[in-house]
């Protein structure tokens, strides 16, 4: 955008403003034409191509177009997981293992169907899943993000534990199969609820595809270590394992330091049973103008 102006001594200045839209307008030079021409660069070219790069991962108008609590928790999200998808390579080279990839003895319409089994139980699992817990995802969002994770931590386990018992083979691919159904409901409800909760202009679908936009790098960074680290550990299964169990172990410190940033404005029923016990208990105003106080915060019920 250019806006022009005439001065007083007949001198016009125009002034080159770049940006998408009114909260991200920043201007980057300014050129005065009187009895000489000078232009003035309001930024580098390094800051405009930072800020073009980093509009493709947060949300337009950012920080304001969200709330406090978003960037601890995409920055916690985001490490979880990278650790999430270093394990998968690794519990997925095991799975193909177990199939008979590189063998001889194994028939292609054999692993056909055991990777038939292990989808189709995925999905009727995450079917029941929803119909019994469907509607208690989204006010109980902290709780069910932390099982989401634990099922796919379960699921990575019996994926690499696969190889160990191939008798009982198809057995442990679809527990694992069987738990991550339960990760993929239970994660994409409380990320639409999450995604509602910090949009304060209205913003959830660009907060939405922004979070895309982090997940997708966060996979592909996390999927290249994961190659690298398969490599390496390739044919040391104690050295498999130790990488296994500590990603597993970072990866729920960081969903629970995830969870703890979230400071969310809407009542359930246990927040409500702990404001009401308070109340009872104090009698200290919790209720003032319709409004209750929580921890510093004002939560809006009419």
């Amino acid at each position: 955008m250019r806006e022009e102006e005439v001065s007083d001594c007949g001198s016009i200045i125009l002034e080159e403003w770049n940006g998408s839209s009114s909260t991200k307008l920043f201007k980057t030079a300014t050129i005065t034409a009187s009895a000489s021409l000078s232009i003035q660069r309001s930024a580098n070219r390094f800051n405009h191509v930072w800020r073009r790069v980093l509009q493709a991962f947060v949300p337009e108008g950012f920080p304001g177009s969200v709330t406090p609590d978003y960037v601890g928790f995409q920055f916690w999200d985001t490490l979880q997981g990278l650790s999430t998808y270093i394990k998968m390579m690794l519990s997925t080279q095991a799975l193909l293992s177990a199939i008979g990839v590189g063998e001889k003895s194994a028939t292609v319409i054999g692993a056909t169907f055991q990777w038939f089994l292990r989808d189709f139980t995925g999905m009727l699992g995450g079917i029941l899943f929803t119909f019994y817990q469907g509607s208690n995802l989204d006010s109980n969002a902290k709780m069910w993000r932390l099982v989401a994770d634990l099922m796919n931590d379960i699921g990575m386990l019996m994926d690499l534990l696969s190889p160990l018992f191939p008798s009982a083979f198809i057995v442990v691919v679809c527990l694992g199969s069987l738990s991550r159904s339960f990760t993929g409901v239970a994660s994409g409800a409380t990320r639409a609820a999450l995604t509602q909760h910090f949009a304060l202009q209205d913003n959830a679908a660009d907060i939405s595809a922004k979070e895309g936009s982090q997940e997708t790098m966060a996979t592909m960074m996390g999927m290249s270590l994961g190659m690298l680290l398969a490599r390496f550990t390739s044919g040391n299964p104690m050295a498999i394992w130790f990488s296994f169990l500590s990603l597993t172990v970072f990866h729920m410190y960081a969903n629970y330091r995830a969870v703890r940033c979230l400071v969310l404005n809407s009542l359930n029923f246990e927040r409500s049973s702990i404001l009401l016990t308070h109340f009872m208990q104090t009698g200290q105003g919790f209720f003032n103008g319709g409004c209750i106080a929580r921890v510093g915060h004002f939560i809006e019920v009419n």
